[in-house]
């Protein structure tokens, strides 16, 4: 009987590890302006360019840029075919310029966390300034939050998830 450890990995020629067959490769990544320098956009094209150059080359962008109020979210949602998009993508990164206890509650960053948990698909956080405590990543589900105030911190942060995802 052969064991999988005997088996190479299915590796990138960088040595980033490949998820085994049936599991989706695609990365969602859904992100929210970062405060009036940088469009919801220009974040998900930063997070997506440090996760290309770190061999992560299958990405699905869902820039939010018109984020709404606590009755519009699940329709912004719904409009994008967000939960399509979710359910056949490996992870969700989640981008919001600020994570704090007390602007979750109808946000959308927290709409997204609630639906990928409730998915089965894992959710990472990255965002300008993190004011949540262990309990509320916990309890959101996250499985890492990273901070990028900036362009430059972004693509970092994008090089980091691409080793963890």
């Amino acid at each position: 009987m052969t064991s999988v450890s005997e088996h190479p990995r299915d590796e990138h020629p960088r040595g980033v590890r490949r998820p085994p067959v049936g599991i989706p490769r695609r990365l969602l990544i859904a992100s929210g302006a970062f405060g009036g320098e940088l469009t919801a956009s220009q974040v998900a094209d930063a997070i997506a360019r440090g996760l290309r150059d770190g061999g992560r080359g299958e990405l699905d962008l869902c820039p939010l840029e018109h984020e709404q109020a606590d009755d519009g979210v699940r329709e912004l949602l719904d409009a994008l075919n967000f939960d399509a998009r979710m359910r056949g993508a490996r992870a969700v990164i989640v981008a919001a310029a600020q994570l704090e206890r007390r602007a979750l509650a109808g946000s959308v960053t927290f709409e997204l966390a609630t639906r990928a948990r409730q998915g089965g698909v894992p959710a990472y956080a990255v965002t300008g300034a993190n004011a949540l405590n262990l309990f509320d990543a916990r309890i959101l589900d996250l499985q890492i939050i990273l901070e990028a105030p900036g362009r430059r911190a972004l693509v970092s942060a994008g090089c980091r998830l691409a080793e963890l995802v």
